[in-house]
């Protein structure tokens, strides 16, 4: 991360870095239709500690670090098609721990089981799984006669959609927040989209409003069932920014 201290916008200006939080998931959410996690959503910030909470059947209030930290990992990896392999790598526990994590996680938010199966199945009738937006990505590892091969192409065929729609969101917004800039004549400009993240190099008496189309955009540049959020910081470098 140091390295963004290089990266310094022109004299007048600052940067202005905007990022979604957790696209991924709530994509996930929003794909499965999964009635829990969507819940989960509307009604907490923190969908780790939901998570915890659900997954290993306690009070949202009593969740320790640790176990916010295992749910973490069994969130975001799920997302990965994550092995129980994987996750005990991953937390530096057995197998069977592992196991039982993503069994409970799979009893607390049944419809994600369900929608990560049907697209390996679509994947191996098709030969490819879609975004939400349409684009495609080829899945011939699943015809593989190596085991590992097969393996690595359910985890694209569970993973290419939910990643796949998270990009394809990222760059809409990209393009209508460099569309505005352009259409109300400012001086900003976007400068780079890295992952979800936006950076545009903008003039100090211009701040406001770029931030209010850094926001506009990126909130809607997809409807979904849960709300999409992002987080916005400014800086004299793309360090201070991010």
């Amino acid at each position: 991360r140091e390295i963004r201290k290089v990266f310094v916008p022109r004299d007048g200006f600052l940067f202005l870095d905007a990022d979604y939080s957790q696209i991924e998931l709530r994509v996930l959410a929003h794909m499965s239709g999964d009635e829990r996690l969507i819940e989960a959503y509307k009604t907490a910030q923190d969908i780790h500690a939901i998570t915890a909470s659900q997954v290993f059947h306690i009070p949202l209030d009593e969740v320790t670090p640790l176990q916010r930290r295992n749910a973490k990992a069994v969130n975001f990896g799920i997302v990965y098609g994550i092995s129980a392999f994987g996750l005990s790598e991953d937390l530096s526990i057995s197998r069977k721990e592992a196991m039982d994590y993503i069994a409970r996680y799979f009893e607390t938010y049944p419809q994600v089981k369900t929608f990560l199966d049907s697209l390996v199945a679509h994947a191996k009738e098709q030969g490819y799984v879609t975004t939400m937006f349409g684009r495609r990505r080829p899945v011939p590892e699943l015809k593989s006669s190596n085991f590992m091969q097969r393996s690595f192409g359910e985890r694209v065929a569970m993973n290419s959609p939910i990643q796949g729609t998270a990009a394809d969101i990222i760059k809409i917004a990209m393009n209508r927040v460099h569309d505005r800039l352009r259409e109300e004549k400012m001086k900003s400009r976007l400068i780079l989209q890295v992952h979800d993240e936006l950076l545009v190099e903008t003039a100090e008496d211009e701040k406001e409003i770029v931030m209010k189309i850094l926001s506009e955009e990126m909130h809607h540049a997809a409807s979904l069932k849960v709300e999409l959020e992002i987080d916005m910081h400014d800086g004299k470098n793309w360090f201070e920014a991010k």
